[in-house]
């Protein structure tokens, strides 16, 4: 009897303590679910994170704030900002003002018969003469010489006291013989202190010799192994010697002015050109 009592006592404890069980299990599993930093979430929360950031694949997120990705207005992939509108316009705006100080669309020609070559900003001009060939090189780089900003004087406009841009490169002139191996090269310049002419006095070298070398006849490149001769300390008598002789091909003042012209043209068509392919690759077109 007491054994069957018992076990009546054993069995309604178990069924007390399932149904207890079975009443507590939904409240802990949604504790569990809840619970912050659990195993559970982490896939959730890295999808998240996957879908407001580019997750490390280069594309913007699902979720990421429109207001931070720049604006593109064209399809070429490059960045497009209010500061390169007002960079186009201001380029749109100095090109027409170029144009209209432009003197001509066509380069000045040179007398003497020159023929010239461009490349660039490389000018190179080919003459014959009485069988010899001479050619002159230059590049309008770099050839214009620093302007220092003068004030005004009273009832003068600002931009009246500004300084013509003239360009003055320095150049080689290259005299070959026929049958020879070697050229006589001669490397000049404008120097900034003798540009002008004296008046009433005799008229002055706008131009001068700096260097003289033999080069191989062919060479692009000046070969550093030939001697050079600089014109510092040269004999006055052996260097006017040198500049009749280019006097004698055609390489005189009146040569040297009509190669400031020319460079002049040529490095203001190039800066035009420049002008109009910066506000291109800005406008990205």
């Amino acid at each position: 009897m007491l054994k069957s009592l018992s076990h009546i006592v054993s069995a309604a404890a178990r069924l007390s303590a399932a149904s207890s069980f079975r009443v507590l299990e939904p409240a802990v599993r949604s504790r569990l679910i809840c619970a912050p930093a659990s195993a559970t979430i982490r896939p959730f929360t890295r999808s998240l994170w996957m879908m407001s950031k580019s997750g490390g694949h280069g594309g913007p997120g699902l979720l990421a704030a429109s207001g931070r990705v720049p604006p593109v207005s064209c399809g070429c992939g490059g960045l497009h900002t209010e500061g390169d509108k007002a960079f186009v316009e201001f380029l749109s705006d100095e090109i027409k003002e170029e144009k209209k100080i432009q003197k001509s669309a066509s380069l000045p020609k040179m007398s003497g018969g020159w023929d010239i070559e461009l490349n660039g900003t490389e000018a190179k001009l080919i003459r014959a003469v009485g069988g010899e060939n001479v050619t002159i090189t230059f590049n309008i780089n770099n050839s214009i010489p620093p302007t220092f900003d003068e004030e005004p004087e009273p009832g003068q406009k600002a931009d009246e006291n500004e300084p013509e841009i003239v360009s003055t490169p320095n150049f080689v002139v290259e005299v070959t013989k026929p049958a020879s191996k070697h050229s006589l090269v001669f490397d000049c310049h404008y120097p900034e202190d003798e540009t002008g002419r004296g008046d009433g006095e005799e008229e002055s070298d706008i131009f001068a010799i700096r260097e003289v070398s033999f080069q191989p006849v062919g060479e692009s490149d000046w070969k550093e192994t030939s001697y050079t001769l600089n014109t510092d300390s040269l004999d006055w008598a052996l260097y006017d010697h040198m500049m009749d002789f280019l006097a004698d091909r055609g390489v005189d003042n009146t040569f040297a002015d009509e190669l400031v012209e020319l460079s002049t043209a040529l490095e203001h068509q190039e800066y035009i050109k420049f002008l109009e392919n910066l506000s291109s690759f800005v406008k990205c077109q």
